[in-house]
This record gives structure tokens, sequence and C-alpha cells, in this order.
């Protein structure tokens, strides 16, 4: 076994945690994207496209979640128990989302009876939407703050996590899931649908930058904590240029018919925006208001350093199998969306 001790491993957990959820982003937030822009498809073939664009893959994606969450409980115990516990009423919602979004695509084309297709079409598109609020929501709570007690337990109720702030990052995480989605199915289409899809693009990339540059505002003018970072090392003010031209670049590649393009570029831009999420918080991953003394850190809420040398060297041999493992399922379901008697 590896000794990684005389590292800062709390620091270096942190990150590993960013590249986790930051993978489950990416990969679930095209699976959650389509669910949402489901119900804009007419025909019951163009949904089955729709269905079968993510159907090879959307288990595989949820993997990440799988993997970050328990990540979060092995590396930060006091910051699992305190979210899952504060946030189970959310928690349980999110689960159940994701639960009906999987029903709804294995059991929509079991019958061939328009009601039933359309009962699990509703089911579907509803579940990714809320499943992505509801992400977006707890994201947002993150952010602005919980009160926390000296016990690190959650103060308040369910219905505060529903602030104004936490409903606007909501907001703008479906609609950056959305813009996501539409870029991978005009990657895994052709044809007619493929041009329709084009359509739904500029409406999401709008949809999204109003969100987002709303949102964005509203973290200046509330939060400005949140750029303290950018303020002390000038040098990360690349990362939100990065983001900026990763979101800019999307609509030119779309214009040149670059889909895999204009994909990456989405991905760059969701990858830079947890970046700058994760240094706004840093080093706290709860904040306590209105008593931050209570907060819980990257120090004061880890395990021992020697199970997070021993969850480390586990990492290091066990990640590369996850990315091994999702590089081959997207290299074997590569090319576009053929409909057979197999497909969903």
């Amino acid at each position: 076994m590896f000794d990684f001790t005389h590292l800062d491993l709390n620091l270096i957990w942190f990150v590993l945690l960013g590249l986790l959820f930051s993978g489950y982003a990416i990969l679930d937030g095209f699976d959650l994207g389509v669910g949402a822009l489901h119900l804009l498809t007419k025909t019951d073939k163009e949904r089955r496209i729709m269905i079968n664009s993510i159907g090879p893959v959307w288990d595989g994606n949820e993997v990440w979640l799988v993997t970050g969450g328990g990540a979060l409980f092995a590396a930060f115990p006091d910051v699992y128990a305190t979210l899952t516990s504060g946030f189970y009423l959310a928690v349980m919602l999110l689960l159940l989302s994701l639960i009906f979004r999987a029903v709804a695509i294995e059991f929509r084309s079991k019958v061939e009876n328009p009601r039933w297709r359309q009962s699990w079409d509703i089911a579907f598109s509803l579940s990714s939407i809320l499943a992505s609020f509801v992400l977006g929501v707890a994201l947002g709570n993150i952010i602005w703050g919980i009160p926390l007690g000296a016990d690190k337990e959650y103060m308040g109720g369910f219905w505060n996590l529903f602030n104004p702030y936490a409903l606007l990052v909501g907001l703008t995480t479906v609609a950056l899931f959305m813009m996501h989605g539409s870029i991978y199915v005009l990657l895994k289409t052709e044809g007619e649908f493929h041009k329709k899809a084009r359509g739904w693009i500029n409406n999401c990339i709008i949809f999204f930058i109003i969100c987002y540059a709303t949102t964005t505002l509203a973290t200046l003018v509330y939060l400005p904590h949140m750029a303290d970072k950018l303020r002390q090392f000038p040098i990360l003010f690349i990362v939100p240029l990065i983001n900026m031209l990763a979101i800019a670049n999307i609509p030119r590649e779309i214009y040149h018919n670059r889909s895999l393009n204009a994909f990456l570029s989405s991905c760059v831009a969701m990858v830079t925006l947890i970046f700058i999420f994760g240094g706004g918080i840093f080093p706290n991953f709860v904040l306590s208001t209105p008593n931050p003394e209570y907060s819980l850190t990257i120090y004061n809420a880890s395990s021992s350093v020697k199970s997070l040398n021993y969850m480390l060297n586990i990492a290091v041999i066990g990640i590369p199998f996850v990315l091994s493992y999702t590089i081959a399922i997207y290299w074997i379901f590569r090319g576009k969306v053929q409909i057979t008697k197999d497909s969903y």
C-alpha cells in the first residue's frame, strides 16, 4: 500500500469528490436533459429515438453518483450524515425521481397501447425534470448556507430548503441539463429528427444563459464570499473565462454542424462550473448560517488520516476501472440511434 500521509489528504479527497460529481453531472446530466425534452416530441417513433439515445448508457452513468456518494460517506462522514439527515425528504424525492425515470424507460415499450406509453412518457419527463431541480436546490442550499447546531445537526425544516436562491439554482440546473441533453440528442440522431432537434438547441442555450446570468448576479450581490478566491488568487480567473468561452463556443459549433465539439464544449462548461462552485465554498463543505463557527469543513468533518490514506489507495486502483468501463460502453454503443425490434 502506498503512503500518501505526507500529502494534504483532505484537499485531495475534496478534489476527487469534485471530479466524481463532475463525471456524474456530465454523464447523467445529458440523460436528465433528454428526459426534460422528451415531451417536445410528437410521435411514438421520435420518443423511442429519444429514449434509445440514452438507453444503453443511462444506468451506467448513475454509477458516478453512487461512487461519489460512497466516497463522501467514507471520506467526510459528518458531511454525509448532516446532508442526508437534514435533506432527508429532498433525498427521498430525488431517489423516487430516479426510480420513476428508470421504471419509465424499462416499462414504456412493454405494451403497445398509446395511453400506456403516454403515461410513462409523462413520468419519464417529469421525473427527469424533478431530479434535476432537486439536485440544483441541494447545491443552492450548500452555497447559501443552512442552519447547523453545535452537534452538526440541521436546525431547519424541509420547506426552508426552498429559499429563492436555491430555487434559482435549481432552475439553472434544469436549464443546463436541457442544453446538455439537446446537444447529445443532436449527436446521436440523423435525418428529419436531427433537423428537428437542432431547433431545440438555441432555445435551450438562451434559457440557460438567462438563468446562469441571473444566478451569477444574485451570487455576487448576496454571496460575495463566493468570489473571495478569485480576488485572492487572480490567476484563477482563467476558470470562469474558460467557462464563458466554452458556453459561447456551443452555438458556433452547432452552426458549423460539429455536434461532438459542441458536446465537448458543454462538458467543459459543466466542469468549470463545478470548479467555480468548489473554489467558492472551499474550505467549507457545508456553510452554517447564521453561525459560521459550526460550518463543516474539509478538515473538521473528515475521516482520520489513516482512513483517507487507505481509501486513496483503493481509489487509485478503482477509478481507472470505472473510467475503462465508461469508455468501453460508449465505444460499443457509438454511432447514431437505430430503432430495431430490440430497442426500447
